[in-house]
């Protein structure tokens, strides 16, 4: 039975409750050295549930000592595999275990529906734990015949390579799906054999704190696993910039992005960033109008529309055009709106002050332009970051609405006439994380396929996901993937090895 705050599980009660969280450093939950704070705040009531560290130079400098030092000792450095994947597999069945209290702090947090975040960003981070624990067991060199210029006849030579963790791993993840990326980043690395230092977005650090206490649990070596929370400024930076980073995996924005690829250059860590989108969907002329209004009401409003591959560029075949805006008017309108502990709402609230203020600018900007705005921009009058669903239609699409990444749950409808038009500006944009088609002719699709610039191209559907399946961009969405065997790959280096027999 859920208590007065919609809360469910006493534990997530609790959690809550807990006003001062602290950090995992070294397996021990510590506070910054300086006790320096960033209050936590509810979006969907902009009240203060609580705060977190932040976590200055100096407790980076104490967090990456600590994942060194793990890295090098036997607990886990000489730690068979198959123990790696026993660790992982015990991790995501606590995760299964606690799954309702996670998506609640994630609703609490972020503002999301826990119902929504059980299915999908619990549901997504635990099987992804369970597919990464299967490939600890599987890392494999190979051995290869030389030829050795200059070595006399009678020489023999052997080689090899193998493959060996990258080292000491800084994860640092973005507010929209905090569970679901931390899980992206960690399983991954843990079943390299790396030590990570996660760093969580300061807007919603709760889950992956939550999250820590179930790593203690399930008896990690201390270091292995470290999370410090603080902003990007000060605890991003130094975690980014620290020379005993060996690799650093960063989803967020494309600005921020490209500010962590020349830091990671200046100390030759490697890196993967996944990045910002403006993903288009294209819906051909021969799609049921009820199928293309209903996927891209889902591929924009999802997540309220925070999603780094939201469907927020429609471009619609002139002859359904009408038809296809009329029928996600109406979708949009019937959205229900409330808390992420309400379990008939269908949309919450966005992250924070600063983020609304984001979209409604956006939306201001649309209406200056010149675009027709056909339903919602606007705040709803309620206490809470919420904003309406918002849906423009235009001719241009070089307008600023069209052409920037907004992260809110505003679309822009564009005709279209010809199929190569509709390719050509889809691809006219500096991102390429993701794309969409929408047709029953799959000949035709399967020619469109390689035409678009996109890391992932969806066919009647949008924003599907698997673990075995790459995810990451084109263009300035990104360089390197995260899930499927790829991910596991760029947490690994190649060393060669030669003898002399």
């Amino acid at each position: 039975m859920a208590n007065k705050t919609g809360i469910t599980e006493q534990k997530t009660q609790a959690f809550v409750d807990c006003q001062n969280h602290r950090m995992l450093i070294g397996g021990q939950w510590v506070d910054a050295l300086n006790n320096k704070r960033i209050e936590v705040i509810n979006p969907a009531n902009e009240t203060v549930i609580g705060n977190i560290p932040c976590a200055q130079p100096e407790d980076v400098n104490k967090a990456v000592s600590f994942a060194k030092d793990a890295l090098e000792q036997d607990a886990w450095g000489r730690m068979r595999p198959s123990a790696r994947q026993n660790l992982l597999l015990k991790l995501a069945d606590l995760i299964e275990r606690d799954a309702r209290i996670i998506a609640e702090l994630e609703a609490v947090d972020n503002g999301k529906s826990a119902d929504i975040a059980l299915a999908v960003d619990v549901g997504l981070g635990l099987e992804f734990f369970r597919y990464m624990a299967g490939w600890a067991t599987k890392i494999e060199g190979s051995t290869l015949d030389v030829s050795v210029p200059m070595a006399p006849p009678e020489a023999d030579f052997f080689a090899y390579t193998r493959r060996e963790p990258v080292g000491v791993v800084a994860a640092i993840i973005p507010w929209n799906f905090p569970f679901l990326m931390a899980c992206w980043k960690i399983a991954p690395a843990l079943a390299a054999g790396c030590t990570v230092i996660l760093k969580p977005a300061e807007q919603t650090s709760l889950s992956a704190l939550y999250l820590g206490q179930l790593i203690e649990e399930v008896g990690f070596p201390a270091g292995v696993v470290n999370i410090i929370t603080g902003d990007g400024q000060t605890t991003g930076s130094a975690l980014t910039k620290h020379p005993g980073i060996n690799k650093i995996s960063f989803t967020g924005s494309t600005q921020v992005g490209q500010m962590i690829g020349r830091a990671a250059m200046d100390n030759m860590a490697r890196v993967t960033l996944e990045l910002g989108g403006k993903s288009p969907m294209i819906v051909l002329k021969d799609c049921d109008p009820e199928k293309a209004a209903q996927g891209a009401a889902q591929a924009i409003f999802f997540n309220h529309g925070q999603v780094c591959s939201a469907g927020s560029r429609l471009y619609v075949h002139r002859s359904i055009f009408d038809t296809v805006v009329s029928r996600l008017v109406e979708l949009a309108e019937a959205i229900p709106m409330g808390p992420g502990l309400d379990s008939s709402a269908q949309m919450g609230p966005l992250v924070s002050q600063v983020q609304l203020d984001r979209v409604c600018q956006y939306i201001e900007s649309g209406r200056k332009e010149g675009a027709r705005l056909v339903t919602g921009g606007e705040r709803v009058d309620r206490k809470g970051y919420y904003v309406k669903p918002t849906i423009f239609t235009s001719e241009d699409d070089s307008l600023v609405i069209a052409r920037e990444e907004i992260f809110g749950p505003v679309l822009v409808v564009i005709p279209f006439d010809d199929v190569d038009e509709a390719v050509r500006r889809a691809n006219d944009s500096p991102y390429g994380l993701a794309a969409s088609i929408w047709s029953n002719d799959l000949s035709l699709v399967q020619r469109l396929i390689p035409k678009l610039k996109a890391g992932t191209v969806w066919v009647n559907g949008h924003n599907m996901l698997d673990a075995g399946v790459p995810f990451g961009g084109y263009k300035l969405s990104g360089v390197g993937r995260d899930m499927g065997k790829q991910s596991l790959d760029s947490y690994l280096e190649t060393k060669s090895v030669f003898m002399a027999l």
